[in-house]
């Protein structure tokens, strides 16, 4: 489908599968998808992926883990593939990926953001950071904003205990949080 930039007006053909969301190619805008809009999902080629393993239900969750290294998450399409390579029903795939949290069904955004829920980060305000965020951001934890840009997260522990309550957004984190402190975190990001 064709689509145009609402900022720098370049027209480009978007062959993706986003529901909502294009990244315009020329200035990085996010275009909004039209409703009616039929989305096309690309071909995705596992072959590489599967040829490190044998043809065996045992390879299933190394797979698994390569494919969602490889495309952020796993298609249905995705496992589909794997389930015809390791002989396996597409509900025997889909059990195994669902039971394991590590395992995600939808793109993450451009800002993975992850809320430390440790001992420590309790204690000294997890809830109301998880809630601050919430609202900032206007989605609830495991989602993902609704132009693409951050994917809410919440964690068992990031290992930065001296800096509770801590959140890391990608690979940098940022302790000692307030409210205030957090919206300002987050600003920072929208803004870039």
């Amino acid at each position: 489908m064709e689509l145009e930039c609402e900022s720098c007006g370049h027209i480009w053909d978007y062959q993706g599968e986003s529901e909502y969301f294009a990244t315009c190619p020329k200035c990085q805008y996010k275009v909004q998808i039209p409703a009616e809009a039929e989305v096309v999902a690309p071909e995705r080629d596992i072959s590489e992926i599967v040829s490190g393993y044998p043809a065996k239900p045992s390879s299933l969750i190394p797979v698994l883990q390569d494919s969602q290294d490889k495309y952020g998450y796993l298609p249905r399409d995705v496992m589909e593939q794997i389930g015809e390579y390791l002989d396996l029903p597409e509900s025997k795939v889909y059990g195994v990926a669902t039971f394991y949290a590590q395992f995600r069904f939808e793109p993450l955004g451009d800002h993975l953001v992850k809320i430390c829920h440790g001992t420590a980060c309790h204690v000294k305000g997890a809830e109301s950071i998880t809630e601050t965020l919430e609202n900032e951001l206007g989605i609830d934890t495991g989602e993902t904003t609704e132009d693409g840009t951050f994917t809410l997260e919440r964690v068992a522990c990031l290992g930065c205990c001296s800096l509770a309550p801590v959140i890391m957004v990608d690979d940098t984190a940022h302790g000692n949080l307030t409210r205030d402190k957090l919206k300002d975190v987050i600003t920072q990001y929208k803004e870039n």
